[in-house]
């Protein structure tokens, strides 16, 4: 059935708030060009996103124009923020953004692990409220939380999983409550995942698993631009795989004998080692954004001599063990070393264990090396904090002053 005038109107103004978030200011004709709607029906929807609050005019596309045809339109990004949280097992990264993603402060806090649950929590939940204040007076909307562990599919809750912080649960329960805002929390590997597709390693494939190399090990799936979370949102667990070469088995609580043995960040430490590798970790913010490994993987990249090289093509013949599993049962097409390992590794790595997975099966398989290294984690959750919002905010109809205020958050 034809939609009705109301649902016409609503699908033309998503089409050119998406136009507008994507490439920036338009006048009314780039308007009118890229979405192929009539001048008439262009300049309806103008007025009707002005009315909103959602747009508004920003300039003028020429020195020497003049006139509504020259009027630049672009969104209305400072009427509310976005948040994203990245909470490792040791520290918490913040950055507050607006409507189109620009970072307006941002801050980390390291929590030792003699920390207790509660003083954890208050102590993020302060570094948020206080980088939110810094960043305006514009309300937060919506609050991208990445977390190790696994997510119920059906609740979208972190679930308490052996060997991470208590306080990673309690801060989403907390904010959760806390916040007049919606707050959406998912595996930080999915959303680096997210990240490398969206503005990083993989943005012209929509079927790929990323293999996430850090401290430790994980894995994402997205096939057909579609992340895949599993039964129970443990797709992707790859540290409890059983791989040879280890010195007995996983079990179902400890990844210990799984492919986390061979290539988190200790083991390969310990292989650079028995490959004469020096790992000289720096002092200060730098040891503190990047595992070991990532010191160790670059310092062989640097040397180039031959204990080196034995080096790289050890920890490559370890990753390809991994990844031949994966590809064997997924067959994705390309694979993305992701992380702050694999993006130190970069192209040379990524090459090596290429090579190994076309000895090992007939399936063909790209390997890239991802391009955000552990900013993807945070890049990701500002990408779902903004979906979030613009699936309100950008929503015709309806009180553009509600809207502005935030949701709460489900549940």
């Amino acid at each position: 059935m034809p939609a009705s005038p109301s649902t016409a109107r609503a699908i033309n103004d998503r089409l050119a708030l998406r136009l507008l978030q994507q490439d920036g200011p338009l006048t009314a004709t780039q308007l009118k060009t890229r979405t192929g709607l009539s001048r008439p029906t262009v300049a309806d929807l103008v007025d009707r996103l002005q009315e909103a609050g959602l747009v508004r005019v920003v300039g003028e596309s020429g020195s020497d124009r003049r006139g509504p045809n020259a009027r630049l339109y672009g969104i209305v990004a400072d009427r509310a923020h976005l948040a994203a949280l990245d909470v490792r097992t040791d520290s918490v990264a913040v950055v507050v953004a607006d409507l189109l993603g620009v970072t307006l402060a941002e801050a980390t806090l390291p929590i030792g692990g003699g920390t207790g649950t509660q003083p954890a929590v208050e102590a993020a939940v302060a570094l948020l409220e206080r980088t939110a204040r810094s960043a305006g007076t514009a309300p937060l909307h919506s609050v991208g939380i990445g977390a190790p562990g696994l997510i119920d599919p059906v609740s979208g809750e972190l679930r308490d999983t052996t060997g991470l912080p208590a306080w990673h649960r309690g801060l989403v329960k907390e904010l959760q409550q806390r916040l007049p805002a919606t707050v959406l929390v998912e595996n930080e590997t999915n959303l680096a995942a997210v990240a490398e597709h969206r503005a990083g390693a993989a943005p012209d494939r929509d079927t790929f698993v990323l293999l996430w190399l850090g401290h430790g090990v994980g894995a994402a799936v997205m096939l057909d631009g579609k992340l895949r979370r599993g039964a129970s949102g443990g797709a992707g667990e790859i540290g409890f795989l059983p791989v040879p070469g280890t010195a007995g088995v996983p079990s179902a609580l400890n990844c210990e004998g799984g492919f986390h043995s061979l290539v988190g960040s200790v083991a390969v430490c310990d292989l650079a080692a028995d490959h004469g590798i020096k790992v000289r970790v720096p002092p200060g913010e730098a040891a503190e954004q990047d595992p070991a490994a990532a010191f160790a993987v670059r310092a062989a990249l640097a040397d180039g001599g031959p204990d080196a090289e034995a080096f790289l093509s050890a920890l490559a013949d370890r990753l390809a063990l991994g990844a031949a599993s994966v590809v064997a049962v997924l067959d994705p097409g390309c694979l993305v070393l992701a992380g702050e390992v694999g993006r130190a590794g970069g192209d040379a790595l990524a090459a090596r264990v290429e090579e190994r997975l076309a000895r090992m099966s007939p399936l063909r398989t790209e390997v890239r090396a991802g391009t955000l290294g552990g900013g993807a984690v945070l890049r990701g959750a500002l990408l779902a904090a903004r979906e979030a919002a613009q699936d309100v905010l950008f929503a015709p109809g309806g009180s553009s002053r509600d809207r502005a205020e935030g949701g709460r958050s489900p549940g």
